[in-house]
């Protein structure tokens, strides 16, 4: 998994109007969970964009005036008409201690439902993961190749790889949805079969 970097500064005072000043300024009042004890820190906004705007899960080296920290992003507010963020919690790894983590989950191949005329309904685009800092994947591929009508792929048909998923089996992670038009033909074709079956007999 790749790494981000953000810089960091320790904050001399806490308190609402201090974390306002903050932010006025273009930082962001985070803080450390996890370690011997909380650090309360501010790092730049524009510093996060990589880590927020990605669709790849990412470990963050936490640089707070020369001493370092590998943790993850634990927790993000954003404000919720201009999408400042308001606050970061971090989780700070150890090498030796699972995490549990939120993946991405990247399609890949080309469903012959779709190419019947039927729409591909991404149902779940993360599954929730526990792993050792060094196991956890950037993102999950879930191959769509052989999905057509009335088939889905659930989260059982995903082969753990040094990892557990803590979600459910039978969640849906994509499915086929067959249009209005194609459904009656569908059903047409299916009482057609029945007949032919029948004056077999």
């Amino acid at each position: 998994m790749k790494t981000v970097e953000i810089i960091g500064y320790k904050r001399a005072n806490l308190g609402k109007k201090e974390s306002q000043r903050l932010r006025a300024e273009g930082n962001v009042p985070c803080v450390i969970y996890g370690g011997d004890e909380q650090v309360h820190f501010y790092a730049p906004m524009i510093l996060f964009r990589p880590l927020v705007y990605t669709p790849e899960a990412h470990m963050v080296d936490l640089n707070i005036e020369g001493e370092h920290f590998k943790c993850i992003l634990q927790d993000i507010q954003f404000h919720p008409v201009n999408e400042v963020i308001l606050h970061a919690d971090f989780l700070q790894l150890h090498d030796n201690k699972p995490v549990k983590m939120d993946i991405p989950l990247h399609l890949e191949g080309t469903a012959p439902g779709v190419a019947k005329g039927g729409t591909l309904m991404f149902k779940r685009r993360a599954l929730r993961l526990k792993a050792l800092p060094k196991d956890m994947p950037e993102h999950i591929n879930v191959n769509v190749s052989g999905l057509d009508f009335g088939k889905a792929i659930k989260v059982a048909d995903v082969k753990p790889e040094n990892f557990e998923i803590l979600d459910s089996p039978a969640v849906s992670i994509a499915v086929i949805e067959i249009p209005r038009a194609l459904r009656g033909k569908a059903q047409d074709a299916e009482e057609g079969e029945e007949e032919e079956e029948g004056e077999t007999e």
